[in-house]
C-alpha cells in the first residue's frame, strides 16, 4: 500500500503501519463473528442425536429384540393352524421325517397322505426370524397327541432368557 506522507523514512513507515491496521481494524469489525441460527440449529440436531444413541440405543435394541421374539410367536401359531388344517384333511399330522415341507408340498414319504388338499400356507416358510430352521416334532415330546414346534431364539440352542429365550407351540407367549 503507498502513503502519500512526505516525513522522513521512519515516520514514513510508521505512519503506513498505522493506517493498514486501522483499515484492517475497520474490516473486522464490519464481519460478524459467531454462529448462524442454522449452524446452531445444527449443532443442537446433533448433540440430541448423539444424547438419543447413547442414553436410548438399548431400549431401541431391546425392543427389537421382543419384535422379534413376537414374530416367532407369530410364525408358530400360522404353523399351528396349517398344521392343524393338514391333520383335518388327512386324519393325522405330518411325520417329523415329513416335516413342514408336507404343508406346501404333498409328502412322497409314508404316510402318504390320502386327502392332501395344501398347499396348507401361502408363503412356505421353515426358518424363524433369526434365520435358524424351526424344530418340527411328530410326536410331541411335550404334546404326545399332536407336535411339538420350537424356535431356539436368538442364539439357536435350546435354553436361554431375553432375546435368545426359546419360543415353543406348547406355551403361548400371553400365558
Amino acid at each position: 500500500m503507498e502513503c502519500s506522507c512526505r516525513h522522513k523514512a521512519v515516520v514514513l513507515k510508521w505512519d503506513c503501519l498505522k493506517k493498514v491496521e486501522e483499515i484492517r481494524l475497520r474490516r473486522t469489525n464490519n464481519q460478524q463473528s459467531g454462529l448462524t441460527s442454522t449452524q446452531l440449529l445444527v449443532v443442537i440436531v446433533i448433540i440430541g442425536v448423539v444424547a438419543a444413541v447413547i442414553f436410548g440405543g438399548g431400549r431401541i435394541l431391546g425392543q427389537a429384540g421382543k419384535a422379534l421374539q413376537a414374530q416367532a410367536a407369530e410364525e408358530i401359531e400360522a404353523l399351528g393352524i396349517a398344521l392343524d388344517s393338514y391333520a383335518k384333511d388327512n386324519g393325522d399330522y405330518p411325520s417329523t421325517a415329513q416335516g413342514l415341507t408336507a404343508l406346501w408340498e404333498k409328502p412322497e414319504k409314508p404316510p402318504i397322505p390320502v386327502n392332501w388338499s395344501g398347499p396348507y400356507l401361502k408363503i412356505p416358510f421353515t426358518k424363524d426370524p433369526w434365520q435358524n430352521e424351526y424344530i418340527y416334532i411328530r410326536p410331541g415330546v411335550h404334546d404326545r397327541y399332536g407336535y411339538d414346534l420350537i424356535s431356539f431364539g436368538s442364539d439357536g440352542r435350546e435354553g436361554g432368557s431375553g432375546e435368545a429365550e426359546d419360543v415353543v407351540s406348547w406355551i403361548r407367549p400371553d400365558e
